[in-house]
């Protein structure tokens, strides 16, 4: 999906086979959006499957995910996206930000984090920094940050 398709009737996941899920893929666990950091395949009995054994961080809030589901099964997989905007203020703990397009949206929370202070220190250095949003699942959140050479 491209970034200027909307997601009128596009699905937020796919289904993908829980055997071909990978460690730093992304998964559906509980109904987040969630990056595998550790997977493991158990051997089950005669007439069993094997279980794959999936633990997954949401890529929004950071919280530990565990999931086991026999490999033969489909897992949602959320479609997951970064698109870099350029930082052109901060207004009231929110990002004024401009696409490539020179379209401008102010719906991003500053983060309360790292990534949020390196933001905010480049900006009152009137530094001229690029801002990284993650998209998945209908949720955004600003996850990057880089001084831009433009």
């Amino acid at each position: 999906m491209s970034e200027y398709e909307t997601d009128s009737g596009a699905s937020k996941t796919f289904p993908a086979q829980c055997s071909s899920l990978r460690k730093n893929g992304y998964v559906v666990i509980k109904g987040r959006p969630c990056k595998i950091v550790e997977m493991s395949t158990s051997k089950t009995g005669k007439h069993g499957h094997a279980k794959v054994h999936l633990v997954a961080l949401d890529i929004f809030t950071n919280k530990k995910y565990e999931d086991i589901c026999p490999s033969t099964h489909n897992m949602n997989v959320p479609h997951v996206s970064r698109v870099d905007y350029q930082l052109t203020n901060i207004d009231e703990g929110y990002l004024s930000l401009m696409d490539d397009g020179g379209d401008v949206r102010e719906d991003i929370k500053l983060p309360e984090n790292e990534i949020g202070k390196e933001i905010n220190t480049k900006f009152e250095n009137d530094e001229t920094i690029l801002v990284t949003i993650l998209k998945a699942m209908g949720e955004e959140k600003a996850v990057g940050v880089k001084t831009s050479s433009a």
